[in-house]
């Protein structure tokens, strides 16, 4: 019997429900940094501060300017900006400091958050409480993180060029979705863990809810690209656009060559996003009609009920945004609220994948 017992193989530690607990919440937690990195990231772009820290230095950069010398030196890198001189020219050394710190506080937060994955990540696998998939999973997402820090000053780097005075709408569309999609996956990584088997649900539902989360996925993208463009300071009308629900064609592709309308002609920028939105309410109402109608009174139901209350919320922040012409206090929350809505979409997703078939 002891030789038995002996030779059984012991559980491993993922099995233990405490272990997949601790799991969790790291992973939660991680996510909300990466909310309130989000958050500030906003916060950043919205005070034009981007471009205030003019090197990359990820180590030594993590110590602000601790004397008088150091800030007159941190400034003089600043005033040979294009921005400096075409924008701001004549900007006082406290205006400046103010810039900075928001610039180095989103630095700081990539720095902090770096740490909060990768260090407990080595201690959970070398613990052996991630099994081979997850853990493998998991060092994905954290190489997308370093990919992400990599764009980040690519595209701080693009604001710092000739003529140049805020970054390339494209490279801050990458930024913001790069920052979804790992916020994506953790909270989608987390959800799975610690869940029992959810109800049975039709396959349609869990195909719609994970059209939801691509479009909510999209609908940021689209947003990253309206940010970098400034493309919400024009139009500001609701729910006609330069007069018509449908702009003229010849104003949605006014540059050539045409594909380029996609990212520069701030009044297709604006038109996608708008069409988008549309697109996504009526998908997230349609979910919430089909769910009701197959899966009575299930937690699917439920969720997807908050899915179309949480889609529509963040129509009417946004239509908001607009017309206020992107207060900072509006194109915050807004921004913030597209990580709740992305979050909510991932969670009711995943969760439809462990429905019992």
């Amino acid at each position: 019997m002891t030789s038995a017992v002996l030779s059984t193989p012991a559980p491993p530690v993922t099995a233990a429900p405490s272990a997949r607990r601790a799991v969790r919440r790291w992973l939660f937690v991680v996510a909300a940094l990466v909310v309130a990195m989000v958050a500030v990231g906003g916060a950043t772009r919205l005070t034009g501060s981007g471009l205030s820290i003019t090197e990359w230095k990820p180590v030594t950069g993590a110590v602000p300017p601790l004397s008088a010398a150091a800030w007159e030196q941190e400034f003089a890198k600043y005033r040979a900006t294009p921005q400096y001189q075409l924008l701001n020219k004549g900007m006082s050394l406290s205006e400046f400091q103010v810039i900075y710190g928001w610039e180095w506080g989103h630095r700081f937060l990539g720095r902090l958050l770096g740490l909060a994955f990768f260090l407990p990540l080595v201690w959970f696998w070398w613990t052996g409480r991630l099994d081979r998939r997850l853990g493998l999973g998991l060092l994905g997402l954290g190489l997308l993180g370093g990919l992400q820090g990599a764009v980040g000053w690519i595209m701080v780097a693009s604001g710092l060029q000739p003529g140049m005075t805020a970054v390339a709408p494209i490279k801050l569309m990458l930024h913001l979705t790069l920052a979804s999609l790992i916020y994506a996956g953790l909270v989608w990584f987390a959800t799975g863990l610690d869940r029992e088997a959810d109800e049975r649900i039709p396959a349609r539902l869990r195909v719609t809810s994970a059209a939801l989360a691509g479009l909510v996925l999209l609908q940021i993208a689209l947003g990253g690209l309206v940010a970098g463009s400034k493309a919400g300071l024009t139009y500001n009308t609701w729910p006609l656009m330069d007069g018509a629900l449908i702009p003229p064609l010849s104003g949605l592709f006014a540059v050539t060559p045409w594909i380029e309308n996609f990212v520069d002609n701030v009044a297709l920028v604006q038109f996608n996003h708008r069409l988008v939105a549309y697109l996504l309410l009526a998908v997230a109402l349609l979910h919430l009609i089909d769910a009701r109608r197959t899966a009575p009174g299930t937690r699917a139901e439920r969720r997807a009920g908050v899915m179309l209350g949480l889609v529509a919320a963040q129509a009417v922040l946004g239509i908001t945004t607009l017309l206020l012409a992107v207060p900072l206090w509006a194109g915050l929350a807004h921004q913030v609220a597209a990580m709740l809505v992305i979050g909510m979409a991932v969670v009711h997703a995943r969760l439809g994948t462990l429905s019992r078939a």
